[in-house]
């Protein structure tokens, strides 16, 4: 039986590498799934998965790795559960993105990574702007009315601005050489 303190020890391990993973982790999950409400459902159930089965961690593995791995079990069985929606993947499509997506986690990152930073290099106007053009409920159209201007000439700035944030992200993962 473990001590307290050793149980205090387990509980901040667990703890730590979660938080520092969990965007990664919900990232691949979201890409297994179609939408943000089945990856919630899925992430949440395995967080549980990994609590439970972290005795068992090696810390010699890469823990991101071993958590996609019970996130892609997860994922499958919450698939199986929705399998009467017709908008669910087959389980061997499945399969198949969730070794290409632990494949593509490093490459991932990096992108996130390097979107973070073009947003932070942007003017805060900027920022902004983009950002409320992809918030939930907020729609282009209002938001040229409420500045004044014609939705096509804010659609053209928010193209402008796209283009450049993509130029950006470009350039910072472009791999020298």
């Amino acid at each position: 039986m473990p001590t307290e303190t050793e149980e205090d020890d387990r509980y901040e391990g667990f703890v730590a590498s979660f938080t520092k993973y969990e965007p990664d982790l919900r990232r691949f999950i979201r890409s297994l799934l179609p939408t943000w409400t089945d990856t919630d459902e899925v992430l949440q159930q395995t967080a549980i998965v990994i609590w439970k089965k972290f005795d068992q961690y090696d810390p010699e593995t890469h823990f991101m790795k071993w958590a996609c791995v019970i996130a892609r079990f997860e994922a499958l069985a919450y698939r199986r559960k929705m399998a009467r929606d017709r908008h669910v993947f087959r389980e061997d499509i499945l399969e198949i993105m969730a070794d290409e997506g632990i494949d593509e986690l490093d490459s991932r990152k990096i992108e996130h990574e390097a979107l973070e930073t073009c947003l932070r290099e942007m003017t805060e106007k900027h920022r902004k702007f983009l950002i409320l053009a992809y918030t939930p409920g907020i729609k282009v159209k209002e938001m040229a009315e409420e500045a004044g201007t014609s939705a096509a000439s804010y659609y053209m700035r928010l193209k402008r601005l796209r283009r450049k944030l993509m130029e950006c992200v470009e350039t910072k993962t472009q791999v020298p050489g």
